[in-house]
């Protein structure tokens, strides 16, 4: 969910602030294996939260709560007229924008959060709420992270 969003230097470096405050509370040796620790605290891992942090605030612009200079990053698939008579027009999904710069690209916030909004289940996406939303998004890459976890421990 979401890829591309996150930087992966500094996704390596907040990483290693976790890693340090779940050890601090755990009260664990750096050689301890620290994914338990971070599961049990409930914390998403750097990247899912960046990713959790760009669906929020998408959620917000589209519901009209965020800064007004971000207001304008979106365009519903349903609000594009040669796009209307698509499957995706009856959903919430909104339309990727398209950047040339090679510095910019699927990290400008119009494009990242477009691509996350999107890969969002519609059961989040349809949230009445934010507090809703954010139970229900953080709860879904939880999920995801378990299932991932859960896969590498038992192989099929």
């Amino acid at each position: 969910m979401g890829d591309g969003v996150v930087v992966p230097s500094l996704s390596n470096n907040f990483s290693a602030v976790q890693n340090a405050a779940a050890r601090l509370i755990y009260n664990l040796r750096r050689c301890d294996h620290i994914s338990d620790a971070i599961v049990s605290l409930y914390w998403l891992r750097v990247p899912q939260h960046i990713t959790f942090k760009v669906a929020v605030l998408t959620y917000r612009v589209l519901h009209g709560t965020a800064p007004p200079y971000l207001t304008s990053s979106f365009t519903g698939v349903a609000d594009m007229p040669h796009r209307r008579t698509l499957r995706s027009a009856s959903t919430d999904q909104i339309d990727v924008s398209f950047f040339r710069q090679s510095t910019v690209r699927g990290h400008a916030f119009p494009v990242a959060g477009a691509k996350v909004w999107n890969s969002i289940p519609s059961d989040v996406t349809s949230a009445p709420s934010l507090p809703v939303l954010r139970k229900r998004l953080k709860h879904t890459y939880f999920a995801a992270v378990m299932l991932l976890s859960d896969d590498n421990l038992y192989p099929h």
